[in-house]
């Protein structure tokens, strides 16, 4: 029996006025959030690039100082343990990942680094992540210099607060010292930063596509089946633990499920069955009301729900439908 599914009033449970308020911030200014609680590490030590390349799809051995990439961490049989940010600063890797994923990334590290000149460092509690996003941020940052390319980093101080900042697809994020935080905070927000909810940065993210780990993947998902091998696998390094499973499907394989957009007829709470005539073809993961696009969310679906495709959402005669579609419903900002 298919689950029942909760079909959300928006103009009953949900500020709209200043949902709508701080969304116009994301897009046309500069929206800013706390992510602190992000799971931070650091790797120091002239075997950290190597060890890590074993480790992690993407190729950590061609990274520069200032530059990073985006990378997952799976299991022997190619399945997610969690994703992670990696951020070359020269004398250290900078590290960050999901909450939910940090304590399986910080077990691997340890557990796999004997034998490297490699030390791991926590960074958790010693380091503040602020998130500037939208088409100000690099000017509020002072960061218009930065290059324009995703994970770009660099060294930079605001008014008197030293902090590294990097690009994101959206705006830059900056890591500073734990206990300036506040203050750094507050000097964005001088600058024109408008302070912003999780709930409002939830609804760019699915805009644009992006997956979460702990919302959108756990560890049944491969890479592939998330759009993930463009930015997160690299297919010319070396063997990494999961290499096998993850070439073997991109080279000869087809990929059972695909992360796609859903244009809701409703708003729906996440969790929710999606029915293709009488077969289960995945569950809704992320849900927003957005201004732009109206009910949206992100599901992995089997392939046979096609971009097209109209599929039921929960029990189909209380139920929504929504349609298919491929990502991202909004237009990248580096026109890629």
């Amino acid at each position: 029996m298919k689950p029942s599914v909760a079909i959300l009033e928006p103009v009953a449970t949900v500020d709209t006025s200043r949902l709508d308020a701080e969304y116009r911030a994301l897009t046309e200014g500069c929206g800013l959030l706390d992510r602190s609680e992000r799971g931070k590490l650091a790797l120091t030590g002239p075997g950290a690039k190597e060890f890590l390349a074993g480790q992690v799809t993407n190729d950590t051995e061609a990274l520069t100082p200032g530059s990073g990439c985006y990378a997952a961490f799976l299991t022997p049989k190619g399945k997610m343990l969690g994703d992670l940010r990696i951020l070359d600063r020269g004398e250290e890797l900078l590290i960050d990942t999901e909450r939910v994923a940090l304590q399986a990334l910080f077990d691997m590290i340890r557990r796999f680094k004997i034998g490297y000149e490699v030390e791991l460092h926590k960074r958790t509690v010693e380091r503040g992540l602020l998130s500037l996003l939208g088409p100000d941020a690099p000017r509020v940052a002072s960061a218009e210099g930065l290059p324009a390319v995703e994970h770009a980093n660099s060294a930079v101080e605001i008014e008197g607060v030293a902090a590294v900042v990097a690009r994101t697809d959206v705006g830059v994020d900056l890591i500073c010292d734990a206990a300036d935080t506040e203050q750094l905070a507050k000097a964005l927000h001088e600058r024109g930063a408008v302070p912003v909810s999780e709930e409002a940065a939830e609804i760019v993210r699915v805009e644009h596509g992006r997956p979460r780990y702990g919302i959108d993947l756990d560890e049944t998902v491969i890479p592939q089946e998330a759009g993930l091998n463009e930015r997160a696998v690299s297919f010319t390094k070396g063997c990494y633990v999961g290499q096998e499973t993850v070439a073997r499907l991109f080279y000869k394989g087809k990929p059972n499920r695909h992360l796609r957009g859903l244009r809701l007829s409703a708003p729906v709470e996440p969790g929710a069955e999606l029915g293709l005539g009488e077969r289960s073809v995945g569950r809704l993961t992320s849900s927003v009301l957005s201004p732009a696009h109206g009910p949206i969310g992100l599901a992995l679906v089997r392939r046979e729900a096609e971009p097209g495709a109209s599929v039921s959402v929960g029990e189909q005669e209380h139920g929504a439908s929504a349609e298919v579609v491929e990502l991202p419903f909004a237009a990248r900002r580096d026109g890629r």
